[in-house]
């Protein structure tokens, strides 16, 4: 596709900071930057796949929103409006005043991303999804939300549950939104000690439960217990909707272009579907964090972002589909979740990965995969190929780090890359290292003087040890 004019760019990227200015004052949706210098302050850890990572004892959560549409004093439109906050901020100082007014400012745009035309209506199927707001000191905040219509009488306009936390871990907030959702059809004030208890509570480590005691009217005194898994790099995702709606081959493409960090939009009808599909594409680059433009339900107001010309990873509804496709755009993937086909691509997407790897991670999704019962299951099964392709393509970084007298670590680029005997993972190698998606991971190992004690570096070791008793085989045979 030819390049357009610089000048567009130009235009596109002042439009869309206008834009973000506007409606979006010091906050950004997504990423965290796509400025190199930004990027360093936020460390790899708390970025991992967009969403911050906690061992525990954290709050669980800043807020409690109750999000409704309102109708515009002039026009039929109406436009979403907070109703319902707990906890209510009380004595805050300026900045953190100013702050919070941002934050609340913003979050009504994405509980309801779809504009502003809406009618009552009789029936609506709940929705849940995510959104991610990026501040500019680095730090993010996770908006978990319910759609649903509220119970009564006739025709009825949705509003929205929305629990803001900087915790990512999309399985256990959707259970408490449940217990939200189950209480507001009581009463509003039923909530409030509920939430309550919730926030007075320590934030679990992986593998670890907390218990709750709450009292309902006519039910009595309930136990609630939220448990996190114990493997923490997988708790906010759910690979279901993703295997739902593509195939093997569809999701290594859309991995090969993440990887080498292209621009890539899904299409679909639902919140929930999108949501669910965007961070599970985004879960595939573990240990990697994707450090660029991330939204995972584009409101309609922010529909210029398909525009920019800097990596993107984006959700858009399908009613606004023909808006993207005459888009001025370049080098995108653009997925189409709800027929399973890409409406745009580059045309290498098949090509950017070493073939045997490619093999190796498709023959493993494939094999068992109808046998897999719980969420559990399926995105450990999932995940694994593709924590094990890095593993055999970068897997070697910690013996190329030179440490200096002072500590700090030197990454020694091109004895790395020449490490690699394979052409084809050494030619896919020399472009993965000029990613920001591997600059940051390897900033933060010059930094630590120990390769960290994590998923991937106990998947190094075991990939090793295995290479060992392999040769030891091999000489014994010999």
């Amino acid at each position: 596709m030819p390049r357009r004019p610089q000048k567009m760019e130009r235009q596109v990227v002042g439009g869309m900071r206008r834009l973000f200015r506007k409606r979006l004052p010091r906050l950004r949706a997504g990423s965290a930057q796509d400025n190199p210098g930004e990027a360093e302050k936020e460390p790899e850890r708390a970025r991992e796949h967009c969403l911050p990572n906690f061992a525990g004892g954290q709050h669980f959560f800043e807020y409690l929103l109750v999000v409704s549409l309102k109708k515009k004093r002039s026009g039929e439109d109406y436009e979403p409006t907070i109703t319902y906050q707990f906890p209510k901020r009380e004595n805050l100082l300026r900045g953190q005043q100013e702050e919070e007014e941002r934050l609340l400012d913003a979050i009504p745009l994405f509980c309801f991303p779809d504009g502003n035309e809406w009618a009552t209506l009789p029936g609506y199927r709940r929705e849940t999804f995510s959104f991610v707001l990026t501040n500019v000191d680095g730090s993010r905040k996770i908006g978990y939300c319910r759609r649903l219509l509220p119970s009564g009488p006739g025709p009825r306009l949705p509003k929205v549950y929305c629990i803001i936390s900087c915790i990512g871990c999309f399985g256990l907030f959707s259970k408490i939104l449940d217990e939200v959702e189950k209480r507001h059809q009581i009463s509003m004030a039923v909530i409030y000690p509920f939430m309550q208890g919730l926030r007075e509570a320590a934030f679990p480590a992986p593998g670890k439960t907390v218990t709750l005691k709450s009292f309902i009217p006519d039910s009595g005194t309930e136990f609630i217990s939220l448990t996190r898994p114990l493997d923490s790099h997988l708790e906010h995702v759910d690979f279901s909707s993703l295997l739902h709606c593509l195939s093997f081959e569809q999701i290594l493409q859309i991995f090969a272009s993440a990887v080498l960090e292209r621009r890539i939009i899904f299409l679909a009808e639902g919140l929930s579907t999108l949501s669910q599909c965007i961070h599970a594409a985004a879960a595939l680059l573990y240990p990697f964090s994707w450090a660029h433009t991330y939204i995972p339900v584009v409101p309609e107001s922010l529909l210029a972002t398909v525009c920019c010309p800097t990596p993107f990873m984006v959700g858009v509804q399908m009613r606004f589909r023909q808006e993207v496709l005459e888009s001025p755009m370049e080098e995108v993937l653009l997925v189409n979740l709800c027929e399973g086909t890409f409406l745009m691509s580059v045309g290498d997407e098949k090509d950017i990965l070493p073939p045997k790897l490619q093999d190796d991670i498709l023959g493993s999704l494939g094999q068992g995969i109808n046998e897999l019962q719980t969420s559990e299951q399926i995105n450990e099964h999932v995940s694994g190929p593709f924590v094990q392709f890095f593993v055999k393509t970068v897997g070697h970084y910690a013996s190329y780090i030179k440490r200096e007298a002072s500590g700090q670590g030197r990454f020694q680029e091109r004895a790395f890359c020449k490490a690699l005997t394979s052409k084809t993972k050494r030619r896919f190698v020399k472009k993965f290292v000029k990613t920001q998606l591997f600059s940051l991971f390897i900033q933060e190992a010059e930094k630590s003087k120990n390769p960290p004690a994590g998923y991937f570096q106990r998947k190094i070791l075991e990939y090793e040890e295995q290479k060992k008793q392999k040769k030891s085989r091999e000489k014994t045979v010999k």
